[in-house]
């Protein structure tokens, strides 16, 4: 008979195409693992993978059989979520993952109001880009995702929770300057400072800048929103700042911001999980927590 503990270490198998990754994902030792899928293909009476050391190819009809075992892992999931709503909202594990241009400066936030108000809660949280977030999310990885909306994916759905708006981070002794009447022609002149490619607010303030000069779109990549700060008060350049990341970020002696005009630039940010998912009472309750600890910072 097949058994779940088969279904679960082969998806980890055809997900990782690596034995030993697939071990520790599943918390398991590498032979037990290794037993278990053996088992699998002996049940079902084909070959599911080619094994190379620790790295597998997998064969066609394990390749459809991985795309089953996925299905069905996340129904089992879904009926364990399912149960988990009559014990409560919020009171047990979400696993919820937060993009980098969000996390550091609202999780603090949400991690005292989340033991005020659902002490029962495991908040678990992983942080990184959205790509990966939403990777992990469709997998059954995660549960939910902060992230910048909309999130491309028709098997997910979601709640806008704010807006964020953007202002332009220019070094202090040049602010006088700078005038708001002509930020957009001005923004193009210069070398715009951006996170490295991967992230979503790099693509965003492209996007709303307009920008089309290679320079600008060459400019610095970095890896955290502190190093572009740095860089833009010793007069390397400028970036666009999401007003949620200004209070932690910006030195007001060497850092001036300058706001838009009208029709600001800005993100949505949102709660997104699976459509099938059955905790939506749990993410509605969690998304107005989150507003909750946005509109008392912004007060």
């Amino acid at each position: 008979m097949i058994t779940f503990r088969q279904l679960r270490y082969f998806e980890a198998l055809a997900r990782t195409r690596h034995f030993g990754m697939a071990a520790d994902q599943c918390a398991v030792t590498q032979p037990a693992l290794s037993m278990q899928i053996k088992e699998l293909e002996r049940e079902l009476g084909v070959e599911l993978a080619e094994r190379r050391g620790n790295s597998v190819i997998l064969t066609q009809a394990g390749l459809e059989v991985a795309e089953r075992a996925e299905a069905i892992l996340g129904q089992v999931r879904e009926l364990s979520e399912l149960a988990g709503q009559h014990q409560g909202v919020l009171s047990n594990t979400v696993r919820l993952g937060i993009i980098p241009s969000v996390a550091p400066y609202l999780l603090p936030a949400i991690l005292s109001e989340v033991e005020r108000q659902y002490s029962a809660l495991d908040l678990q949280i992983r942080e990184t880009q959205t790509d990966m977030l939403l990777d992990e999310l469709l997998r059954g990885e995660l549960d939910a995702a902060l992230i910048a909306l909309p999130a491309p994916n028709a098997q997910l759905e979601g709640v806008p929770l704010f807006e964020d708006r953007f202002l332009v981070a220019v070094q202090a002794r040049t602010a006088k300057q700078w005038n708001s009447r002509d930020l957009h022609e001005r923004i193009g002149q210069e070398r715009l400072l951006l996170l490295e490619e991967g992230h979503c607010l790099r693509d965003q303030a492209l996007h709303f800048c307009h920008i089309a000069n290679m320079q600008a779109r060459k400019a610095l990549g970095a890896a955290s929103l502190t190093t572009i700060m740095q860089m833009v008060a010793a007069g390397h350049g400028i970036t666009l700042l999401p007003e949620l990341c200004a209070a932690a970020e910006v030195d007001r002696r060497r850092v001036a911001l300058i706001p838009f005009p009208d029709d600001p630039p800005k993100r949505t940010l949102g709660l997104v999980w699976r459509k099938t998912s059955g905790r939506k009472k749990d993410f509605a309750a969690l998304g107005d927590l989150i507003k909750q600890v946005r509109q008392a910072q912004a007060a």
